[in-house]
């Protein structure tokens, strides 16, 4: 019985001692406050976003996120550069170095663009907080510009990589293809969150593929 009754104080002590660790973790509440302010600027937009919501999410308080950021303001920079620009980076950047054919490569990252039903109702979030807050403050604009700009090089980079191999067809302008395989990914991502269904996105990705394949240099129209 006395061992049971200290098991259970020695539990209780290294409880109290995890929740005490895990509240003076500096980088590991300040991570939570992201993910948190990620997901309700996503669902809700940045001027919408409740400041009481993100912290009841992250189960921080206010003090704590004073601590790590100035502002709300500060916050969504924060948001932009650590984790929508990530996303970017991992889905797009990232596949996009890897051997292979680039127009094999591109039409591989536009089929794992996820394409669940609630992916497509949340929409994308670069682009949706580029459409809301590039009028009004030209941190965000230019924050996500970059991520923006990232992500048409990336595909340019790796067009001209294939041009330079022969895969590609010589009269193609990689930057301006760049633009337009961003535009279409978007566009159709849009018509998708508006129509609120995933068939609009599977027919956008189909097109965007066929595209994808007319880029092939003659001689190298493979099926796939």
């Amino acid at each position: 019985m006395i061992f049971k009754w200290l098991t259970y104080i020695l539990v209780g002590m290294l409880a109290t001692h995890e929740k005490k660790r895990r509240a003076r973790d500096p980088e590991r509440t300040r991570e939570r406050l992201l993910q948190a302010a990620f997901r309700e600027i996503h669902r809700s937009g940045f001027q919408s976003a409740s400041i009481d919501t993100i912290l009841a999410a992250a189960n921080v308080t206010k003090g704590a996120l004073y601590y790590h950021f100035d502002s709300k303001e500060t916050l969504g920079y924060a948001v932009i550069e650590e984790k929508i620009a990530k996303l970017t980076h991992d889905r797009w950047l990232v596949p996009m170095r890897n051997e292979g054919e680039p127009i094999d490569i591109l039409i591989g990252v536009v089929r794992r663009i996820p394409a669940r039903t609630q992916d497509v109702r949340a929409g994308c979030p670069l682009l949706l907080l580029a459409q809301e807050m590039s009028p009004l403050d030209e941190q965000f604009r230019k924050r996500l510009k970059r991520i923006f700009l990232d992500w048409q090089e990336g595909i340019a980079t790796l067009l001209r990589k294939g041009r330079s191999q022969g895969t590609v067809r010589r009269d193609l302008n990689p930057d301006e293809a760049a633009s337009f395989l961003v535009a279409m990914v978007e566009g159709y991502g849009t018509l998708a969150k508006n129509a609120q269904d995933a068939k609009v996105w599977a027919a956008g990705i189909r097109n965007i593929v066929g595209w994808l394949r007319s880029l092939r240099a003659p001689g190298n129209r493979k099926r796939g």
